[in-house]
């Protein structure tokens, strides 16, 4: 079945990042997916998928989508908010630095699936008001309100709204993957992210390094934070490549490998580059 004709209920994800496009286009290469990437609002960018691996590789979306928003947000100082969905559910999980992801589910009908502490977590880590936002929030956590999974995640932007979130129109959680990229690159202002060779990622380390904040590596090179935290992604990574392999997870697999790759290449580089 073509991409473009999948049916309503099909699985799909969009990446939302807390920074312009410009700071999450060197991050995101290093995914080495195909990816389309453009503003969603003050401070925001969105990554639209162009494949769908949770079809090629049989694995569930959401896993696929938190390995992704793990990977991206490891190092970066900004936080990556997934949202994805498929026939029987929809939720989102929301990355930052090494802290543990949160996220929230929703079956199809609505019935909230997670934990009201999730909830909570998730609001302070983005800045949201403990009070006016949160009451919004518990909305979305309460049972028999006759709003199916993907009106509350409609609500869940709502919310974002105060922060800046704006998703461009046609970018709707729900609709089918190729809907959604089509609807990304009808905008002028979107940029294709073809998935780089392993050379061409490698590079993109010491470059992001150079760049300075916001990416990948905030530190400058030869800063001893630099090489603290690339020590800290290789400690981080063994063991999520671990696991990958084990559950036979690409989702996960994608997170340490490129956890791997950031502190590897990050470590070379603070090693082998005098600071300025």
């Amino acid at each position: 079945m073509p991409k473009d004709d999948l049916p309503d209920d099909s699985p799909g994800a969009l990446l939302l990042c807390r920074a312009d496009p410009d700071s999450v286009a060197s991050a995101a290469r290093l995914l080495r997916e195909p990816m389309l990437l453009t503003g969603a609002g003050e401070a925001w960018s969105v990554l639209v998928p162009e494949g769908t691996p949770w079809r090629d590789g049989g694995e569930p979306v959401e896993r696929v989508a938190t390995g992704w928003a793990t990977a991206l947000a490891v190092g970066a100082p900004w936080p990556v908010l997934a949202l994805w969905w498929d026939a029987d559910r929809a939720g989102y999980t929301l990355a930052s630095g090494f802290r543990r992801p949160v996220g929230y589910v929703w079956l199809t009908a609505g019935t909230p699936a997670g934990e009201d502490e999730a909830m909570r977590t998730f609001a302070a880590r983005l800045g949201l008001d403990p009070v006016l936002d949160m009451q919004s929030l518990d909305e979305l956590t309460r049972p028999g309100s006759g709003a199916d999974a993907r009106a509350r995640m409609r609500g869940l932007l709502a919310v974002l709204v105060r922060v800046g979130v704006a998703l461009p129109a046609g970018l709707a959680p729900g609709a089918p993957a190729g809907r959604l990229a089509e609807a990304a690159r009808g905008r002028p202002d979107t940029r294709q992210l073809e998935r780089p060779g392993r050379r061409e990622a490698l590079r993109a380390e010491p470059e992001a390094v150079e760049d300075g904040p916001p990416g990948p590596y905030p530190p400058p090179s030869g800063d001893p934070r630099a090489l603290v935290l690339a020590a800290a992604q290789i400690a981080a990574g063994l063991p999520l490549t671990a696991w990958g392999v084990r559950r036979r997870s690409a989702g996960w697999l994608v997170a340490g490998a490129l956890l791997l790759a950031h502190g590897a290449s990050g470590l070379a580089y603070g090693l082998t580059h005098a600071r300025d």
